[in-house]
């Protein structure tokens, strides 16, 4: 039995996204060759976030550097759902590992992405925030970190659930990935100083879902369907809710 996730709904991306990812896979790489473990994380859901970490390692994998991508969100993972991602074999992903039933060897696994492992999240479980902040999360990033070139972490949404702070201290630096218009500077603000108050160094934002002019393929691209988090909108536009996030399945 083969034992790859297939993304069965990764699309071709034109020439001038290509490089929009390439340019964020080369400023990444000038942050310094002690940035090896990066958490993306936004203000709130439907920015964008997980497209924007997957289109990295891709580009991060064709431009030859080993990658893996950590699925972090253990309470509403969109990951399989907007990808389709598949597998012939039994799927097991991060949750599994962070509560003891399986081995790292369990979790990972090869992708049809040049050069790009991944964990998907697992099962929704009740306490996210305790798991992420056990001995088994720290131990996994320090192994992970001497096997690869780069290793991308997917995180909820900081201004929906604490976490990104809890995993903030373990990585080597934090993007935001922030959408066009739809964030204000307060609010902003409040989360950069939630991630410095872990001591997580931030390297940057990315502002997502940006019009380049009408009919323009960055205006479909960053405001179509890539970036949508389906269930994640039903919670709306109001933040801090952190209870309200996982409380729906």
């Amino acid at each position: 039995m083969k034992r790859q996730l297939v993304f069965e709904k990764l699309e071709k991306l034109d020439y001038a996204t290509r490089e929009a990812f390439n340019s964020l896979r080369t400023n990444l790489q000038f942050c310094g060759d002690d940035v090896k473990v990066v958490m993306f994380t936004s203000c709130t859901p439907n920015e964008g976030k997980s497209t924007v970490t997957t289109e990295l390692c891709r580009s991060l994998g064709e431009d030859n550097k080993k990658v893996i991508l950590i699925d972090a969100d253990l309470r509403k993972s969109v990951m399989v759902g907007h990808y389709g991602i598949r597998s012939e074999s039994e799927i097991f992903g991060l949750s599994h590992y962070l509560s003891g039933q399986k081995k790292k060897s369990d979790v990972i696994y090869p992708t049809n992405l040049d050069n790009v492992d991944m964990i998907l999240a697992g099962p929704v479980v009740p306490n996210p925030t305790e798991l992420l902040g056990n001995h088994y999360f720290s131990e996994l990033i320090d192994e992970l970190r001497q096997e690869y070139d780069m290793v991308l972490v997917d995180c909820p949404p900081i201004g929906w659930v604490i976490d990104a702070a809890v995993i903030g201290p373990k990585v080597d630096g934090a993007i935001i990935v922030i959408e066009s218009g739809a964030i204000s500077y307060r609010f902003l603000q409040d989360i950069k100083k939630q991630i410095e108050l872990t001591g997580c160094r931030i390297l940057g934002a990315v502002v997502n879902k940006v019009e380049r002019g009408k009919g323009g393929y960055y205006n479909r691209y960053y405001g179509g369907k890539y970036g949508k988090y389906g269930k994640y909108s039903k919670y709306g536009s109001k933040y801090g809710q952190y209870e309200k996030y996982g409380e729906e399945d």
